[in-house]
């Protein structure tokens, strides 16, 4: 009788020792899978990173690049004021990098410039008045010549004009009148991209 008990135990102890691998393997299994569960996460979320790095890669170089270009010649100059006969109006800039100086607008490098003014003149003489746009520069050149028949008139000039470095323009009128204006002048483009406009 007292060897059966043994027996029991020694079956069990061996049932007990067939099971301790059997958990052991199941376990080593199981942080298998988990192991191979975060590394597939692991990759997924790398291959969804460099996907999203490719697109928007794709995307930035799609889109038209802007040339790298320095600052547009410009200027902006709205004027209310008297005029003298024969005088330069004396102009300001409020706005832009073109350089004025003593009322007259340096140009600063040879090319396409667009050119814009509108206004209204106002004279106390009856008759006629001229309100003349000159390039003033070694030999005196006539741009633009509106005559004005009317005080209160409006004047109105918008055209391209070729003008070259260290030309000076200048407003002038025939009498003594009071000029509200707004004048502006953008270069275009310039003869050689490569010479930087005296800004």
């Amino acid at each position: 009788m007292e060897g059966q008990p043994d027996e029991k135990l020694s079956d069990q102890d061996r049932m007990d020792d067939r099971r301790e691998p059997a958990e052991d393997e199941w376990k080593s299994w199981q942080r298998g899978q988990v192991r191979n569960t975060l590394h597939l996460v692991s990759a997924a979320a790398q291959w969804i990173l460099l996907l999203a790095c490719l697109i928007y890669l794709g995307i930035s170089s799609l889109q038209p690049s802007m040339p790298q270009k320095d600052e547009v010649a410009w200027t902006y100059i709205s004027y209310t004021g008297e005029s003298v006969k024969g005088t330069a109006v004396n102009l300001t800039a409020e706005a832009g990098s073109i350089q004025i100086r003593n009322g007259s607008i340096m140009v600063p490098c040879d090319g396409l410039y667009l050119m814009s003014l509108e206004g209204n003149i106002h004279f106390p003489v009856q008759g006629l008045l001229k309100l003349t746009l000159m390039k003033t520069d070694k030999k005196p050149h006539v741009l633009w010549e509106q005559t004005v028949e009317e005080s209160g008139s409006a004047v109105s000039l918008v055209t391209v004009l070729f003008l070259f470095q260290h030309d000076n323009i200048t407003l002038l009128t025939s009498s003594e009148a009071i000029i509200s204006l707004s004048f502006s002048l953008v270069l275009l483009s310039p003869v050689d991209d490569n010479v930087k406009c005296q800004l």
